[in-house]
Order: structure tokens, then C-alpha cells, then sequence
């Protein structure tokens, strides 16, 4: 079991209840065990961080961008965060905001690749 920090609880809830338009359209594909049976769960607090979703059984993190993440700073953020989920054991992957809401069925076929 992958340890978390309990302080964000109340964070990761609010993410949950006020997810962007790219996140409410993803997890309409990965609730309910729709993709080959694996449960992926949203907001979900690991470490220091909450990634935007994560599936225990693949080991995968799948992360949703805003505009906000492209900022020199914010990249170098996300360069952390991401060095220490795969340190972790973890895969993580990325999809920009724009991709998930144009092209949500080629993202969920990125998706199945890890699974």
C-alpha cells in the first residue's frame, strides 16, 4: 500500500467535487471498471501529491493538464512530482487538456496500452 499525507484529504476531496470539463469526460470511461475490468480511482493522494487518476492493479498514474502546466515553473514542478510517483514504482502519463476533450477515444487507447 502506497503511503500518503492525511493533511490533503480535504483537498482531494474538493478536487472530486470541482473536476475540469477534460477530467468529468475521462472518468465518464474509466468509473465503474469499464476499461478491461481495472478500477482506477480519482484524486487519489500518494505520497504528497494527488494525481488526477490512478489504477492499483497497473501501477498507473494518469494525469489530465490544464494550460497552467505548461509554465516553466509548473513544468519543473511536474517534473518532480512525476520522479518520485515512478520512484515509487508508478507509471505516470500525461494528456493535455485539449486531447482528452478532442480526442478522448485515442486517449483512451493510450490508456489500455498500460493496462
Amino acid at each position: 500500500m502506497l503511503s500518503y499525507n492525511k493533511g490533503l484529504l480535504l483537498r482531494s476531496r474538493e478536487l472530486r467535487n470541482n473536476m475540469t470539463d477534460a477530467e468529468r469526460s475521462l472518468w465518464s470511461k474509466l468509473r465503474r471498471k469499464q476499461l478491461n475490468g481495472y478500477q482506477f480511482y480519482r484524486q487519489k493522494i500518494i505520497g504528497n501529491y494527488i494525481v488526477d487518476f490512478y489504477c492499483p492493479k497497473a501501477k498507473l498514474v494518469v494525469e489530465v493538464d490544464g494550460s497552467q502546466h505548461y509554465s516553466e515553473e509548473m513544468l519543473e514542478a511536474d517534473k518532480r512530482r512525476d520522479d518520485y510517483l515512478r520512484s515509487s514504482s508508478l507509471t505516470v502519463i500525461r494528456f493535455s487538456d485539449l486531447e482528452v476533450l478532442k480526442n478522448l477515444n485515442g486517449v483512451i487507447e493510450r490508456i489500455l496500452e498500460y493496462l
